[in-house]
């Protein structure tokens, strides 16, 4: 670990910022702009923008202080007491013209003027002042969350770290930096970026000797920067600070995170190990700095690709290239040597170990030859083919990639195959040790923090650099909502106990109840003993629905290859369109149930259902049909049930899109509008697109196309449009914001005649947390709302645990609302937002995001997966993907 160099531990010496309070008002104004002791000409560039504001580029000056009434610091203190945020220009005295701060206004303005760090994109729209609900019951929780108690608050000072010749080995880059410490004083170095608390040179070079092959590296470190509290980098560096302490835990990175081999967990029967490790993130919250820390779990493969290969080999020699490149192209791979993860795009059959490639000086080796060298590995099987992969760009329309080899048995394969996720023995062994229970998963986040406060390299090293965590999680306050009520048909009403209506519903008549008269059963000769039993149990429970089948024409097929379904379905559908198709197939062969998709959705536009000749014989059969019937009456415009929104003229649409797993640069994105106040009237639309422009065009088109089969049903057009967007990434909503937000307003704008015809909010959903709740070390109930502590200062957003989970530790939705002129409180939109996840009509309980989101992540997985076409137009009217 990096100690302090002489002379340096002194506070001055380390640029603290230290501010002096005055006893009288007047000189507190009088010094409002001062100039810090360690002031340097800050580098660093960007603005605060919000959206639909460029992005420009200013120099934050000088270090200042603001000092507002209390003669509180405000750099650093992201959004402390803050409701509404506004723009101001800070041009004064000192000469940081152009700078930006935030002025508080309503509760906690008396402290006055804060600077927000630059390159901060503000999604909280700037009428919002309170974004706190009120309904349900108020409690406390516990959240996987350590407060920061003490934390750094002098200049750093950042350093770029250059190597040649060039090595893209972390850990050895660090050990070759470690020999200059001595030079260098304290430092943070995480394999590029070098930080400080005491400044250098501009510019520094040492010279380290690599002791793998002896070669001598040089080591050029240039000057970036100063941070001062509030840089947007500022908590990176703590992020790294905490990474370090990772590695004196002995965990090894894999990929982005940390894992503990020690403590692996190995299940020899499945060729698996299963690495326990931690994600963390040091962010700045509502009005305290925390450290989320998540339990992760990494699946190793036993065998590398090597392994693989020649397992192919043994068992078909002639066909075994073929199965080799079905079986790992598209797979990721992780390489020991230097820890990276790579995508496998191809297998090259013409390249071996033994061939040479040019490096960069010009002089040509083998790969054997370079392994041996560079990583001292020695190559077992030189007659191996190479594996292709590409140099990874940051941007997927940066252009083609370079070309990478790589050895297949110096490769291991991560994750799991469909085949492995569909052994349900293995299935079952991974979930004992990855879905903790939440007193376990508790347990472990304690013993973490245990293992952080106690290892006394890591006390020295947090110590020195004034950080300290809390040793105990977090608690904050939380609401629980009240039971929905679900109403069905003849107004008829049940309480979601829980978020589950499942009893509640049994023999309940459906809201709308369509009459399938002609509809075709199609099932191989083999199997056709399975219909005089299934089919009067699916007629019996439609009955109790008020949902009238009417028998079906059965048709024969003599084997259920994809060929032989596709050639009938023609046949069948060639001479007249029933009002619905039902294939039994034997398994879940994707090319065949994609077969039966493109022939359904797109050549003979016609609602399909598909089900496993397993499933009829199950012991459970009575509750399956149920489920079967309820998907085929929604497919034919029935709805089975609905909840109460008490607003006229809303209209919630849900947006996701999923890539194509057959062509790379292709994704589709899916649009559900729900038409009507009960929420049993859909249009959905589904549009291919290859850039981030034609997603946009494609999206507001679509909403527009809502909005107008919203008045082809009620004669008029929606007062409120509330969208749903899934499937954005945190660096993606700014694009999100100028391109979508932006489009979608004139888009409406022109089909309204004015931007004050309607009011709309565009809510960003987000699945993929490493945010946890604990209540009582149970999991909480559905309807619990956080809404404070753990948000962002510059988000109008709130978490809401919306399911119930029987195994594992619950996950919650967060939600951030980045454009709302819908004039509703945020009380009303987290209600609205929990009533919508009722309204899945696949299930008879809760899910994790509103209805119109998950209806369109359904379609469009169905079209990206297996129909790689947007389906005909006749059938968007109809929930025909569920």
């Amino acid at each position: 670990m990096s100690q302090r160099g002489g002379g340096g531990r002194g506070r001055a010496s380390r640029g603290r910022a230290i501010q002096k309070q005055t006893s009288s008002r007047h000189q507190q104004e009088q010094q409002q702009q001062q100039q810090l002791p360690h002031a340097q000409a800050s580098t660093s560039t960007g603005a605060i923008r919000r959206p639909g504001q460029p992005t420009t580029q200013s120099s934050t000056g000088r270090g200042l202080i603001r000092v507002g009434e209390k003669g509180d610091s405000a750099i650093g203190q992201i959004g402390r007491g803050l409701e509404k945020l506004s723009i101001q220009s800070t041009a004064g005295g000192s000469g940081d013209a152009g700078a930006v701060a935030i002025v508080a206004s309503g509760r906690g303005a008396a402290r006055g003027k804060r600077i927000l760090p630059t390159d901060i994109f503000v999604t909280k729209p700037s009428h919002v002042e309170n974004k706190k609900g009120t309904s349900g019951i108020h409690k406390v929780i516990k959240v996987n969350y350590f407060k920061v108690l003490k934390a750094t608050d002098w200049a750093l000072y950042q350093y770029h770290v250059d190597f040649s010749p060039e090595e893209d080995r972390t850990i050895v880059r660090k050990t070759l930096l470690k020999v200059h410490q001595k030079k260098i004083g304290a430092y943070i170095f995480d394999g590029t970026v070098m930080y400080t608390s005491c400044r250098l040179s501009d510019r520094m070079v040492f010279t380290s000797t690599r002791q793998s092959d002896e070669q001598h590296i040089t080591i050029t470190v240039r000057l970036v920067g100063d941070m001062l509290v509030g840089d947007p980098h500022y908590i990176q560096f703590f992020n790294i600070l905490v990474r370090k302490c990772y590695e004196v835990l002995k965990l090894k990175l894999v990929g982005r995170h940390y894992f503990d081999p020690r403590s692996k967990i190995v299940l020899p029967e499945h060729k698996l190990e299963l690495w326990p490790g931690y994600v963390s993130s040091i962010r700045q919250h509502e009005r305290d700095i925390l450290m989320c820390v998540e339990i992760s779990n990494k699946v190793m493969r036993l065998e590398t690709l090597g392994d693989i290969l020649n397992n192919f080999y043994r068992e078909d020699r002639n066909r075994f290239r073929e199965n080799f490149c079905n079986a790992v192209i598209g797979t990721v791979v992780l390489t020991d040597y230097n820890n990276n993860t790579y995508r496998i795009e191809d297998v090259d059959f013409s390249a071996s170990p033994s061939s040479s490639f040019p490096l960069k000086n010009g002089e040509s080796i083998t790969y054997i030859d370079y392994y041996r060298k560079k990583y001292d590995i020695r190559i077992r099987n030189p007659g191996h083919p190479m594996l292709v992969t590409k140099s990874k760009t940051k941007d997927r329309q940066a252009g083609e990639g370079e070309r990478v080899y790589l050895v297949p048995e110096l490769c291991r394969a991560t994750g799991l195959t469909d085949s492995m996720r569909e052994n349900y023995r293995l299935m079952s062994s991974l979930a004992v040790e990855t879905r903790l229970q939440p007193g376990k998963r508790i347990e472990k986040l304690l013993k973490f923090n245990k293992r952080l406060c106690e290892d006394r390299t890591i006390m020295q090293e947090l110590s020195e650099w004034n950080l300290q965590l809390d040793n105990k999680l977090l608690q904050i306050p939380a609401r629980q909502l009240l039971n929905e009520k679900i109403y069905f048909g003849g107004d008829v009403s049940a309480n979601a106990e829980q978020g589950d209506w499942t009893k509640a519903m049994m023999n309940k008549k459906c809201v709308i109840s369509p009459r399938l008269k002609e509809w075709v059963f199609l099932i191989s000769e083999r199997d056709s003993s399975l219909e005089q039993s299934f089919i009067p149990t699916l007629l019996k429970v439609a009955a109790g629905m008020q949902f009238q089948i009417d028998k079906p024409r059965s048709e024969y097929i003599r084997d259920d290859r994809p060929g032989t379904y596709n050639e009938r379905l023609e046949q069948i559908l060639s001479r007249q369109i029933p009002q619905l198709i039902f294939c039994a197939v034997s398994n879940n062969r994707s090319d065949r149930y994609s077969a039966i998709k493109k022939k359904c959705c797109v050549d003979r536009p016609v609602p399909s259902q598909i089900c496993l000749t397993r499933t009829m014989t199950h012991r459970n059969i009575k509750s399956i049909a149920t489920k079967i019937a309820i998907q085929m009456s929604c497919k034919l415009g029935g709805a089975p049930w609905y909840v109460d929104i008490p607003l006229e003229g809303i209209m919630m649409i849900g947006f996701d899109v999923c890539h194509d797993t057959t062509m790379k640069n292709k994704d589709f994105g899916a649009t559900v509008a729900i038409l009507n106040r009960r929420m049993t009237q859909y249009f959905s639309a589904v549009n291919v697109h290859h850039t981030g422009e034609e997603l946009s065009n494609d999206l507001s088109d679509n909403i527009c196309k809502s909005a107008q089969a919203y008045y082809a049903l009620n004669k008029t057009l929606p007062g409120r449009i509330v969208i749903y967007r899934d499937g954005v990434g945190e660096g993606q909503v700014p694009l999100v914001m100028d391109r979508e937000v932006i489009q979608i307003k004139k888009k409406l704008d022109g089909l309204y005649g004015g931007s004050d015809r309607y009011k709309m909010a565009f809510i960003i959903v987000t699945k993929r947390l490493n945010t946890r709740f604990f209540e009582n070390n149970n999991n909480p109930e559905p309807g619990t709302i956080v809404d404070d502590v753990i948000t962002s200062p510059i988000k109008y957003d709130f978490f809401i645990v919306s399911q119930k989970v029987r195994q594992g530790t619950v996950t919650p939705t967060a939600y951030s609302v980045v454009y709302d002129t819908l004039g509703m409180d945020p009380d009303k939109i987290q209600r609205l937002t929990y009533k919508l996840t009722h309204m899945y009509y696949n299930c008879s309980n809760t899910v994790r995001v509103p209805a119109p989101c998950h209806y369109a992540h359904k379609l469009a997985f169905l079209v990206s997966k297996f129909i790689h076409r947007a389906p005909d137009t006749q059938l968007q009217n109809t929930l025909y993907f569920l």
